[in-house]
């Protein structure tokens, strides 16, 4: 009897016929060489590698281990861990609390405690002040003289109170020109430039008497 005829994917493996079956493949595909995958990015030999999986620098910014010498060592030298300079460049508060202001000099008022006086230092003080009350500019200015270059206490509560004295002296000096060419019109003028004299010369009295630094209003500093 004839062969009957073959259906097509029926041939003989390996035969020219074109009614063959196809050769079969490996389902697993190579890992390397042509055709490949190509590596894992994550896990053991992924590329590039994860964070972490380069080692940290030796040398330099960022070095680890810091290094125990030079700038940026670590510890700082002497062990102390506040030997590092404070965060932005800056220089932390002195000693005692910060920085104290000098009494009884000019720029400072308020600056000093109460009864801060030296000596016989309070003594020559009031007598700056409420001397000028009576005297004028002789009294500061002879207290400066003769105290002021032994106590910078002193001679600064002088200066002011003289600065002072100087001032209301030469308007005490205009009062007296104009209200003698008014013909007494304006004869009361002298009589307040003395008001503001009195009233404010007693105040800085009282408040050195307290230990407390005292600057006159309406005053041309001449004498510094």
């Amino acid at each position: 009897m004839s062969e009957p005829p073959r259906p097509p994917g029926e041939g003989i493996p390996g035969s020219n016929d074109p009614y063959s079956t196809p050769p079969q493949y490996d389902s697993t595909p190579p890992t390397s060489g042509a055709g490949g995958y190509p590596p894992p990015t994550s896990g053991a030999g992924a590329y590039p590698p994860g964070a972490g999986a380069y080692p940290p620098p030796t040398s330099g910014a960022g070095a680890y281990p810091p290094p125990t010498s030079g700038a940026g060592a670590y510890p700082p030298p002497g062990g102390d861990p506040n030997a590092y300079p404070p965060a932005g460049g800056g220089y932390g508060a002195p000693p005692g609390g910060g920085y104290q202001q000098p009494y009884g000099q000019p720029g400072y008022p308020g600056g000093a405690a109460k009864g801060n006086f030296v000596g016989d230092e309070k003594t020559w003080v009031l007598l700056s002040h409420a001397g000028g009350i009576i005297f004028g500019f002789l009294a500061p200015l002879v207290v400066m003289l003769a105290k002021g270059n032994e106590s910078q206490t002193i001679r600064a509560h002088a200066v002011e109170a003289l600065n002072f004295q100087i001032t209301w002296g030469v308007a005490m000096l205009v009062a007296v020109i104009l209200s003698i060419c008014s013909l007494g019109i304006l004869s009361f003028l002298p009589f307040i430039v003395w008001i503001v004299v009195l009233v404010f010369g007693i105040l800085a009295t009282i408040k050195v008497n307290d230990g407390e630094w005292y600057t006159y209003p309406v005053t041309y500093r001449i004498v510094k």
